[in-house]
């Protein structure tokens, strides 16, 4: 008893110390700050500050926020979240896809644009990150790694062709009803079709013109920045007002306030499900952001510390007029591209974009509605990843459902939802393919002069008549203990009369009791037949799950071995003189050895 409390104290403080390192506010990477990152963060973060200027007053518009609520997000919730993430490089703000998930989910119950609506947004904002935060806590970083990545892209492809719809009015010049899905709102477009305002068409058309060009001349010049400036010139040239064109309305403030959200039980248990889809959204998009990008440079990633740093980011934010937000594929790419070297990259681009509102703030007025709707529709252009679809519709099925029902699911019904079914898709294909682990039996080829082991049924080899190999690669677990042992009566007839079983367990990673039980039945059987079997396996952490469930007992430690070499070797000394002697296959080398010792035995016996 006394020993059992030591060690739940010792537990509780070695949690302690976890939770201690994950919020401590000082971060490993403080080591890493020289002179020389100081300036490379900086240069870094002025670039980031040049292209999340426009972009933050676009996705604002996408979430039916006013303009500087995106940029106030991407101040605070960038610092917050570069600060206590561990992504080196990864830049957090507001995501078009987050956006248009908030869009589409709060329309249905307040108007864009109004006080309610916002005053929801910044509600759902404090729920996400405390979600977040303590899904954090509770290290569940590794279930991200369940979800499939087709979830994200179905997703995003979904919700880019929402955005789009929803922009389509603004470029045309018309007046439409917001909310509803991309047919619904299509549908809206093409009703008033009629009175499109061309000088609107004309600035749209210039504005998407001078961004492409500019993209294409030099892509580290301030494109979006370029582009409504020359939009917001035509405007002025052809008089945009008069012509019945919207303008944007000036900024109400350049600095984010302190402001709480309100707190109301009924509003949180309405809002809980959109939270919790926002949640799973923001945290794909950052691990799936930071583990790339830590992949590409080498680097140390924590999911459960990079969790922490995003639930605290929008839990902070939420008190600054700041909503959602997550890791930026665009503006994480452009820090790295620019020498980003530490999170400082990100402060360094909050506070310098802070200073370019304060020059720009005055001018707002001036950008015609159609300028930005038509880089916002470019935004949503190239958030379909069509060469990953591509990829994904050529190389597998399974990968080809996932995302075709997610995107499917968002273009017919809700975001949100389309999040749910991509989630219960995605891990219906987990459960499947886990429960149907690859079965097959091996026989040693020669491929580029090494003896390697292929699907002996496959590839048409020669097998020996006394030993069969089976492998099992997959978790040998009460779902998966059906299908294997389908699959093993399946081989049985291609078998032969085999005097020894080899089961290749290196490619099960787990074991539970039903398999146990499975192995401990396959082994009576055989036994039964006047048989033997061999085990191969290295994990120990397998082995000692045999020995817990009586395997080893039953099998004898002299049938189990580490390597295939040794249980080959054992299984040719077991087999049958009389049948080595006649034998013409001799598939293992062993079998040179075994056929010379019979040879001399016969030569004794004569």
């Amino acid at each position: 008893m006394a020993a059992h409390k030591v060690g739940k104290q010792s537990g509780a403080k070695q949690a302690l110390r976890e939770l201690g390192s994950q919020l401590t506010p000082i971060r490993p990477w403080f080591g890493q700050i020289t002179k020389g990152t100081l300036r490379a963060d900086a240069a870094a973060g002025l670039t980031n500050a040049a292209i999340v200027l426009p972009q933050g007053v676009a996705f604002a518009i996408i979430a039916g926020l006013p303009p500087e609520y995106g940029l106030f997000t991407a101040m605070v919730v960038t610092v917050v979240a570069g600060f206590w993430g561990s992504s080196m490089i990864m830049v957090s703000g507001p995501t078009t896809a987050i956006s248009a998930v908030l869009f589409a989910t709060l329309s249905e119950v307040a108007s864009p644009g109004t006080a309610l609506f916002t005053s929801l947004a910044i509600t759902l904002t404090l729920m996400v990150g405390a979600l977040q935060f303590a899904a954090g806590l509770l290290r569940l970083g590794g279930l991200i790694s369940f979800i499939s990545h087709s979830v994200l892209t179905g997703f995003t492809a979904a919700a880019a062709l929402l955005i789009a719809a929803s922009q389509l009015g603004g470029v045309l010049g018309v007046e439409t009803e917001r909310g509803g899905g991309v047919l619904e709102r299509l549908y809206r477009v093409w009703q008033q079709a009629e009175h499109t305002n061309w000088t609107a068409v004309t600035i749209s058309a210039t504005t998407l013109a001078a961004l492409l060009i500019t993209l294409r001349f030099n892509k580290r010049l301030p494109a979006y920045i370029i582009a409504l400036a020359v939009g917001s010139v035509v405007g002025f040239l052809v008089g945009a007002p008069e012509r019945g064109v919207a303008m944007f309305d000036p900024l109400s403030s350049v600095l984010p306030s302190f402001q709480a959200p309100q707190l109301d039980l009924g509003v949180l248990r309405d809002l809980l499900p959109s939270a919790s889809a926002l949640a799973f959204v923001g945290l794909l998009e950052a691990i799936s952001i930071g583990k790339g990008f830590a992949m590409r440079r080498s680097e140390d990633y924590s999911s459960n510390q990079e969790i922490i740093g995003q639930g605290l980011g929008n839990m902070v934010g939420s008190f600054f007029q700041s909503y959602a937000g997550s890791g930026s594929f665009t503006r994480s790419g452009l820090n790295a591209d620019s020498g980003a070297k530490t999170p400082l990259s990100a402060i360094f681009a909050a506070g310098f974009l802070a200073v370019l509102l304060f020059l720009v703030a005055p001018f707002v007025h001036l950008v015609p509605v159609p300028a930005m709707a038509a880089l916002i529709i470019y935004v949503a252009w190239r958030l379909i990843d069509f060469v990953e679809i591509h990829h994904i519709f050529r190389d597998s099925r399974s990968e080809t459902f996932i995302l075709s029902a997610t995107f499917a699911t968002g273009i017919l019904t809700e975001l949100d939802f389309a999040i749910l079914v991509g989630v219960l898709v995605s891990f219906s294909v987990f459960l499947r393919n886990s429960s149907n682990p690859i079965v097959s039996v091996g026989a040693p080829a020669t491929v580029e002069g090494r003896r390697v082991f292929m699907n002996a049924h496959a590839y048409e080899l020669d097998q020996c008549p006394q030993i069969v190999a089976t492998r099992l690669d997959g978790p040998l677990f009460f779902a998966s203990v059906e299908h294997v042992d389908a699959e093993l009566q399946r081989l049985e007839p291609l078998n032969g009369q085999h005097r020894t079983r080899l089961i290749n367990l290196v490619g099960v990673g787990k074991i539970d009791l039903s398999g146990a039980a499975f192995l401990l039945k396959e082994i009576r059987k055989s036994r039964a037949q006047g048989k033997d079997t061999f085990i191969l396996v290295a994990n120990p952490q397998v082995i000692r799950i045999l020995d817990r469930f009586h395997v080893l007992e039953e099998l004898g430690e002299q049938n189990l071995f580490p390597h295939k070499g040794e249980a080959i070797a054992a299984a040719v000394r077991n087999a049958d003189d009389a049948i080595c002697a006649t034998c013409q296959s001799r598939v293992f080398k062993e079998c040179a050895g075994k056929a010379a010792a019979v040879d001399q035995m016969l030569v004794k016996l004569e």
